[in-house]
């Protein structure tokens, strides 16, 4: 970071002392900007004529339009028999893939995609683990110009076919099953279900996973590989060719195809990984994910910066809550990802890595997911390590990247995201669209263009679901729908999504303010909070998940509504606190308050196949505790 200041310095012949100097250069310049990430990220191809932005608008806006460029070209770079791949299972299995065996294995695979027709444009899709071969698979298609789409393998047929059955791929992926939290489960009968349901699919590859095989009709992973044996050939394409296609979470309908351009994707994901994470080639990159969370995509890119990955599939708890601290000290991971929720659960286990670990070599963690509450911070400082950087980071699906980012030139200030990311000109808006200074919460917006704004919807031809999801509420401004403030540090406190944003009496409250307090009492585990519609307004209610063996009582009421009021304001208290089991999440682990609502107004929460675990729902109908 500092370095690159430096040279934009000496090419500005601008004076830029402080990262805020940086940060408003790389958004008043963003052509100059943008030209800059690429030669920071050593593209390979052609960057072709300035201007690099043209049709400064939202929607519209075009990058580097004369460019030409591969993706996967970019991502084999490297050539050398260090390990591109570490890859560990729940099961312990251990494997290495080297830079020069991933260069062979995506080459063969490419050769055999492109001898059975596959060309720029088609969908290749996976029903993959986070394992070498999910990437493998991702480069190959990537590197003839088609596009790429996953998820994990925990998806029902309905939750596959919902999403795959948009795109119409013509070749799958998949694994012949999945090992989690103690279980293995096939997915040879799946898969048929699936392959009946995509009459597009002509061919299935299948890979051996949990040594069961038994996908039927399917083409061996591990054949094509040994069979086929070229270089790989890159098809150089225009910078906005698309490349992936990520899907929504479907919690409030179909999930949305939302495609992505490769040189979009290539600067914004090169950019948060070379400057925001000082990701380097000697780096071990690890991130808690699966491929069906675009944090495999921002994984899986790490390559391009010459790292080692190292994979993890299976649970983060099996066999106990030790296992992602074993890998990170054996494999000796310099930057650990994972999810603020992750982070609360190892705090309330009562593990203490730094007391249990040698994490010598770590240097940053990084959490996203949802807002990572201050007491967090605490505990990665207290519990994990003391001179680790800790950045918490925000962005989403939807623009491939964050927002708000990390920085290893900047102090880390409790319970906030350290600095917003270089060429976003991110804002904060009232209702009205008018920008709010540091300190007042509102809506978090980006005023001007960048490159990793999707492509489009799938199936959108007339891009209108896509100007209404994003450009609508403020047209030519990206709305996204978190609820945050600005600080004064210069970095982003988040409060979680806007449209679950709770309004008693007018008033609105963004729930991670209620959770933050709840969820240091040491009998909650979890909680959500809703609105309920009452007697003409909205009252706050809150549902707990305690502690086996822990019930609600008068008593941890009060505890819990005294937390609140000290914390927070009295506005903040709920007007009934509810036991249960379980909370209903996606399956990137995101609880969602909109469905639990739907269920408590007794609505049919739309898409249920988008969750883990849709049965927690039941424990929210029809509530007594609710009916008065």
């Amino acid at each position: 970071m500092t370095a690159f200041r430096r040279r934009i310095e000496l090419q500005t012949g601008r004076a830029l002392p402080t990262y805020t100097d940086l940060w408003r250069w790389s958004v008043d310049e963003r052509g100059a900007f943008w030209r800059a990430a690429w030669e920071l990220c050593e593209v390979i191809g052609q960057r072709g004529w300035a201007p690099y932005l043209v049709d400064d608008r939202m929607p519209g806006a075009r990058f580097f339009p004369d460019a030409r460029l591969n993706f996967a070209e970019n991502l084999l770079r490297r050539d050398d028999h260090a390990p591109a791949f570490i890859f560990v299972s729940e099961t312990h299995a251990r494997r290495e893939l080297s830079f020069s065996e991933l260069r062979a294995q995506v080459g063969a695979l490419a050769a055999w995609l492109r001898a059975e027709g596959i060309r720029p444009g088609d969908r290749i899709a996976g029903i993959v683990p986070n394992c070498p071969e999910a990437i493998v698979a991702m480069l190959a298609a990537t590197s003839l110009g088609a596009v790429w789409s996953s998820c994990s393998p925990d998806f029902g047929v309905r939750g596959v076919l919902d999403r795959f059955g948009q795109i119409e791929p013509r070749v799958l992926f998949v694994a012949d099953g999945y090992s989690y939290g103690g279980k293995t489960h096939s997915l040879a009968e799946r898969i048929a279900e699936i392959r009946a349901g995509l009459p597009s699919v002509e061919h299935v590859v299948a890979f051996s996973f949990i040594g069961q095989g038994g996908v039927r009709h399917a083409e061996s992973f591990e054949q094509i590989v040994v069979v086929h044996a070229p270089a790989p050939r890159f098809e150089r394409l225009p910078f906005a060719h698309p490349l992936f296609i990520l899907f929504s979470s479907g919690t409030t309908g179909i999930p949305k195809g939302i495609v992505h351009c490769a040189g979009g994707v290539l600067l914004k994901i090169g950019v948060e990984h070379r400057l925001h994470t000082d990701l380097c080639r000697d780096d071990r990159l690890f991130y808690f994910t699966t491929c069906g969370w675009m944090m495999w995509n921002w994984l899986a890119t790490g390559l391009a910066s010459g790292a080692t990955l190292v994979l993890f599939d299976g649970s983060p708890f099996q066999p106990n809550e030790r296992v992602l601290w074993d890998l990170a000290e054996r494999e000796r991971v310099t930057i650990f990802g994972t999810s603020a929720k992750y982070l609360d659960a190892i705090r309330k286990s009562g593990l203490e890595p730094k007391r249990t670990h040698d994490l010598a070599s770590l240097k940053t963690i990084l959490s996203t997911g949802s807002v990572l509450a201050p007491e967090s911070f605490d505990f990665v400082y207290e519990g994990i390590k003391k001179d680790v950087l800790l950045s918490s980071i925000s962005g989403g699906t939807d623009i491939a990247g964050c927002f708000a980012a990390g920085s290893p030139t900047l102090p880390v200030h409790r319970g906030e995201a350290q600095c917003l990311a270089l060429g976003m000109k991110v804002e904060v808006f009232d209702e009205h669209g008018h920008s709010l200074p540091p300190g007042e919460k509102g809506e978090l917006v980006c005023t001007r263009a960048f490159p990793s704004m999707p492509v489009g919807f799938w199936n959108d031809p007339d891009g209108r679901r896509y100007r209404a999801a994003y450009y609508e509420r403020f047209p030519g401004v990206w709305h996204h729908g978190d609820w945050v403030e600005l600080t004064a540090n210069g970095g982003m406190t988040l409060y979680g999504r806007s449209d679950a944003v709770l309004n008693p009496g007018g008033v609105r409250i963004g729930t991670a303010e209620i959770y933050r307090p709840v969820e240091q009492l040491d009998e909650v585990v979890e909680s959500i909070a809703v609105g309920q519609d009452w007697d003409g307004d909205v009252r706050v209610v809150l549902f707990v998940r305690l502690r086996d063996g822990v019930t609600l009582s008068a008593e941890l009421e009060s505890r819990i509504r005294a937390a609140i009021r000290s914390h927070a304001t009295p506005r903040h208290v709920p007007a009934r606190i509810v036991q249960v089991g379980d909370i209903p999440r996606t399956k990137s682990g995101k609880i969602v308050e909109l469905a639990v609502r739907d269920v408590v107004h007794g609505r049919t929460p739309k898409n249920l196949e988008a969750l883990a675990n849709p049965e927690a729902l039941e424990q929210f109908r029809g509530r007594e505790e609710l009916a008065s």
